[in-house]
């Protein structure tokens, strides 16, 4: 059972945007967290972005600060990832988590349920 699909990904210049968007199931959503990590070659995979479905609040990575948004529809279900001003360095496969179990929230290791991914490449 599918239960986070994310779309959005592509190519961008160097300064460029993308939204990526992560599409979620109804038992998924009622997770507390939601989150956004990404992977680049050879690196571990690291959090970037994250949502309380609670009451709003949002946490980022400093490397993101005042770049990233997330956000939530929350009739749809659907959490947003808007990534303005983008690097090279934010090259990577970005995947959205949840099912946080508590503990650090940056942490992938803290999240059961993860989408497939969807690729970003910056070029400069």
């Amino acid at each position: 059972q599918v239960q986070l699909v994310e779309s959005g990904g592509g190519s961008v210049q160097t300064g460029g945007s993308l939204r990526l968007s992560c599409a979620a199931s109804d038992t998924t959503y009622s997770s507390s967290f939601i989150a956004w990590f990404r992977q680049a070659p050879g690196k571990e995979r690291e959090g970037v972005a994250v949502f309380s479905t609670r009451d709003g609040s949002t946490y980022y990575t400093d490397s993101v600060k005042g770049r990233f948004t997330i956000s939530q529809d929350s009739a749809k279900k659907m959490v947003y990832l808007q990534m303005n001003s983008l690097k090279p360095e934010d090259t990577a496969m970005y995947y959205c988590a949840a099912r946080f179990v508590g503990g650090n929230l940056f942490r992938e290791d803290n999240y059961n349920s993860w989408g497939q991914g969807t690729q970003v490449t910056v070029s400069s």
